[in-house]
Parts: structure tokens; sequence; C-alpha cells
């Protein structure tokens, strides 16, 4: 009987011992060098000049005699053959493990995103199993070792949470696109779409001329006073079969998300000419309120395409005293004239689109793909050398909604009297 229990005993240690060896590999976290954005530039020879903007862990944290004396973070630069293998070059200056567990943010520079080998280093980042499908890719205008190293945030001193907060307020003012890696590489793949990437840049750029700009203008390009960040995150990089080819206004961007058939557009909150009088402008917040319908003949010469887009419309400003709320006529003009506008914008791209580009970056290739029994005939049809020739038509339907929380408003000549 002893022995047996004994045997039992040694029994339930070789079983249980695995699992109290969970912490072998364990790290602490002082001991490694996380990297929260990398960003890439053209080097020799095919080379690429790659930087690290590495996040301190203990910065800001209280430790026993106060918080540290170290810097938010490190910026370091060097010339290397690959993405891979960059980690191990970088502990010939870092003395921690560098790490990709934060990474969230890739910055590639407009010349290195022009060049046609650009695709082949995106590919190598997806045979790092550390490296996120989800990161954000960001296409700055100067070299990307200049835009991080340039990038100088007031508030937030942490540069992890300072991009995590400009992107995504970014998206969601639709000023900028929703890119992330994975999307690049899946667009690219399927050889039909164009892709949209996060633009921006630490340099001044002189802004368009002209007084209907307010949402016609690029990265670099809005005046700003004061003691902030010189970083501007405006418009988007636009990409075709992995090369990046243009780069789009804040207004093209809004539209592309707006004609979009993937995502819903967020609310877009915009300036326009008063239709009422020359002199002023108008507010309006333009809200999408289902996914668009389309409706596609891939049987007819040309393929005719219908993009029915329902938005509402709350005024917010109305310098010309006109009182839409009250004035069923003044709306109807209104109405025709936002329909008019739009359609005139959303045609002028459309055009841009089919002339310039040869593609379109609203997914609705996707759409097509359904018209055919077999992917060979959806190949045979081939979308991007189609598109070009075909009939496409927007019509919007909109809808008011309210017109601000003052409904009746003072005569201004009794104001000025």
């Amino acid at each position: 009987m002893k022995s047996r229990n004994l045997f039992i005993k040694i029994l339930c240690v070789f079983i249980f011992l695995p699992t109290l060896s969970g912490c072998w590999d364990k790290k602490e976290i002082e001991k490694k060098a996380y990297v929260v954005a990398i960003g890439l530039d053209k080097g020799e020879n095919e080379n690429l000049v790659i930087t690290y903007l590495i996040a301190n862990p203990e910065f800001g944290t209280q430790q026993q005699g106060g918080s540290t004396n170290e810097p938010p973070h490190e910026i370091i630069s060097f010339e290397t053959n690959d993405l891979i293998s960059s980690t191990n070059k970088a502990n010939a200056v870092i003395a921690k493990e560098i790490s990709y567990n934060l990474l969230k943010y890739l910055i590639v520079s407009e010349k290195l995103a022009k060049t046609k080998n650009f695709i082949r280093w995106m590919y190598d980042a997806t045979k790092d199993k550390d490296f996120k499908r989800d990161t954000y890719l960001i296409v700055s205008k100067e070299n990307a070792s200049i835009f991080i190293t340039n990038n100088s945030p007031k508030l937030e001193t942490r540069a992890h949470r300072y991009f995590d907060f400009i992107i995504k307020r970014g998206i969601e003012t639709a000023t900028i696109s929703d890119a992330s890696l994975h999307k690049y590489l899946r667009i690219t793949e399927a050889d039909a779409d164009l892709f949209l990437a996060i633009f921006g840049t630490t340099e001044k750029v002189d802004p368009p001329s002209g007084d209907d700009m307010s949402d016609n203008i690029f990265a670099g390009q809005l005046k700003v006073n004061g003691n902030t960040n010189k970083t501007q995150f405006i418009g988007s990089a636009l990409f075709k079969e992995g090369k990046m080819i243009d780069q789009l206004t804040v207004e093209e961007t809004r539209i592309t998300r707006l004609l979009s058939s993937v995502d819903e557009a967020p609310d877009i909150l915009t300036t326009l000419p008063d239709p009422f009088n020359k002199d002023f402008k108008i507010s309006i917040t333009i809200t999408q309120l289902k996914n668009i319908k389309i409706k596609m003949d891939v049987n007819k010469q040309p393929t005719t395409i219908h993009v029915h887009l329902p938005l509402q419309v709350d005024v917010l400003s109305d310098h010309s005293m006109v009182n839409y709320a009250s004035n069923a006529d003044k709306r109807n003009e209104l109405k025709k004239f936002l329909i008019e506008r739009f359609n005139d914008k959303f045609n002028q791209f459309i055009k841009k689109t089919q002339e310039e580009y040869k593609s379109e970056p609203f997914g609705w290739s996707l759409h097509a793909r359904r018209k055919f029994a077999t992917i060979a005939e959806y190949e045979k049809f081939d979308w991007m050398k189609s598109y070009p020739g075909m009939d496409v038509q927007i019509s919007i339907d909109i809808k008011f909604g309210h017109f601000g929380r003052q409904s009746r408003l003072p005569k201004l000549k009794d104001v000025r009297d």
C-alpha cells in the first residue's frame, strides 16, 4: 500500500510539473525595448533605412525614490538589407531586446512608397510573426526618419498615445482613411481597387488658392500658429497595384468614404458656400443614413453602375439669416443646391478615377464579383481594365435634420440699430 501511494505521488508530480513551468521564458518589462513606430526610407542599392521609435515603459511610473529621469522615447536610424533582421542590428546600439509587441504604426516616405519594389518590403512584414496585420500604414511627405524626429507633441509625451489619439480622431472625422497593413495587402492582391493610406507631414506646404478651400487641402497646408506640434495628418496617399501614384485631399478622401461599399462613412462636418449670400459660408453635418445601394449591369456595353446615396444634412449656421426651419421654399432651394454640388463633386472625382487612375477606391469590384458564376469569368471580365469605360451614375437623396437649437432668428437690422 505504501509503495502504491508513493507511485501515485510520483505520477502526480510528473503530470502537474509541466503546468508549473509556464514562466520559464518570461522577461521583465525593463529588459525589452518596445518599438511603437517603424519608419522606412529608401537606402542605397535597394537597401532600407529603418527608423525605430522606441517607447520607454518606465517613463511616468512611480518607483522607489520617485519617477524616472529617463526620456519618454528614443529614436535610432540605420541602413539595413531587410526589415526582419534589423532587430538584431539595432542591438549594436540598444542594450535591450527589441520587441514589436506595441508596434502599431508603419511610416514610409513618399519616395519609397512610389518605387516599384515597395510591395516587396511590405510582404517582409507579413513573414514576421510579431508584425501585426492591423498596423496602421502612414505615408510621410518627407523621409520617415525626419518625420519621426520632427514629431514633437506638446500634450502627449508618450509617443504611442499621441499616435493613437490623432489617428483614431482623424478616422472618426474622415479627414484621413482607415488604413491598415492588412487592408493594403488584401486590396493589392485582389488587383481591382485602389488603396488609401494615411498621409502626413511635418513640413509646411503652400495652401491652395481660392476661397473654397475648406476641405481642398493636403497635410502641411493647414495654417496653424502657436506653440504646438508641426505634424499634420490630412488627406490620403493613393496606391495602385501596391505602388503610390498620387495623394488625395480631405474632400476627395471624404468622397471616397461616402461612396465606399465596404464601410459606412462617419458623420462629416464641413463648410460650403452659402447659396443665398456669396459673402458667407454655411456649416453642415453630413450623416450617411444607410449603406449605399449599388445596381450594376455587367452585360450592358458599357457596364452601368448606379449608386444611390441617402444622406441627412444638419445645418449648423445661418449667417444670411434665411431661417430654414420656418421657410419651406428656402429649404427646397438649399436641398437643390446641395444635391447639385454633391453630384458635381462626386462626378468630378469619379471622372478622375476613370481617366487618370484607371481604377476606383470605393470597393465596387466586390459587387461585380457577384454577377459572375465563376472566378474565371470574373477574371476574364478584368475589372481594372473595364472600369475606365463604365457608365457611372450617382443619385443622392437628402433629408434635413435640425437647423440649430434657435428656430427664430433676430432681425439683424433691429440689432444694428
